[in-house]
């Protein structure tokens, strides 16, 4: 029982962290029908752009409390991210938006692998540890360990995915935003502006990896330059199974799929012995997502919708 409640509270974390990445992935899908493969390496830009923010302000300013340079860096780093994204769409996905699907599809990949160049060429190749500044004193919860930076993590996930939930439901960007998924011509033609959407789009999804990108890093201690490969294609890979272009959807599979990983991974390594366990977690989500689509491919939540006109 007790590695049961363990691994769910693991998970969950994880699947945290899933889903505020695959949110990104599925909000510009959801407008613009592409995959923006460079959007885990949004994530790698906030964690090490948050890690350099917090090596300065520890030698330029000592007495501040750890939580306090915490959260400046992750503003910083989402205000990085977000000038990133923006830049991305504007000058990579704009000019190909009325192209074929593979071209921006190609062009995503490409962005990915240029983030990751120039960030080894910034940071350095070489793993950087990365400071722990929240209390290290572990919490029991009826046999089970969690810190207070995994307790950090859960709350700032659910107060981020709540107030993105009234974003796009209860503002005039949200509707803007629905309006454009449904279609942007229509609504260029009721007077809002696509463009500006889509922007607003890429910079939500960015802020959110940011978030993300600094959780993972304070969660395992360590960044490096191609740290967000793995998130961000596991992130996909939940969007993918929740039904991408639909937001509860990603929530629930970033959730599935964290509980799936280290629940697999837990009783894997107990049945075997310590034989196979973490170092498998990977082809976990894999597995079930091709289970997934064979048995659902619109994905969990996902419905089947007409082409737009």
């Amino acid at each position: 029982m007790e590695t049961l409640l363990q691994q769910i509270i693991n998970g969950l974390v994880l699947g945290s962290m899933y889903a505020l990445v695959a949110l990104g992935y599925t909000m510009v899908y959801g407008i613009i029908g592409l995959i923006n493969f460079a959007h885990g390496d949004v994530l790698m830009v906030g964690a090490l752009t948050s890690w350099t923010i917090i090596a300065g302000m520890r030698e330029s300013a000592p007495d501040l409390p750890g939580w306090l340079m915490l959260l400046l860096a992750t503003a910083i780093a989402m205000v990085v991210c977000a000038a990133l994204n923006f830049t991305i769409e504007k000058l990579a996905y704009r000019p190909l938006r009325n192209s074929s699907r593979l071209a921006p599809l190609i062009t995503a990949i490409g962005m990915s692998l240029l983030l990751q160049t120039l960030a080894m060429i910034i940071w350095k190749p070489n793993p950087k540890s990365y400071p722990t500044m929240l209390s290290s004193e572990p919490i029991h919860l009826g046999g089970a360990v969690i810190s207070v930076t995994q307790v950090t993590i859960l709350a700032v996930t659910a107060i981020t995915l709540a107030v993105l939930m009234w974003l796009v439901n209860r503002t005039n960007l949200g509707r803007a935003m629905r309006a454009t998924a449904e279609n942007p011509r229509v609504a260029a033609l009721m007077g809002i502006r696509p463009d500006v959407v889509i922007s607003a789009t890429f910079i939500i999804g960015a802020m959110l990896a940011a978030i993300a990108g600094v959780m993972w890093a304070s969660n395992y201690g360590t960044v490096q330059h191609a740290m967000g490969f793995m998130p961000g294609l596991k992130a996909f890979v939940a969007a993918v199974m929740g039904g991408i272009g639909n937001l509860a959807g990603a929530v629930v599979g970033g959730i599935a799929l964290g509980l799936i990983e280290s629940l697999g991974a837990g009783y894997l390594g107990k049945l075997t012995g310590g034989v196979l366990g973490s170092q498998y977690t990977d082809i976990f989500a894999f597995i079930v997502l091709a289970i997934v689509l064979t048995l659902r491919p619109s994905g969990l939540l996902g419905e089947r919708v007409a082409d737009r006109a």
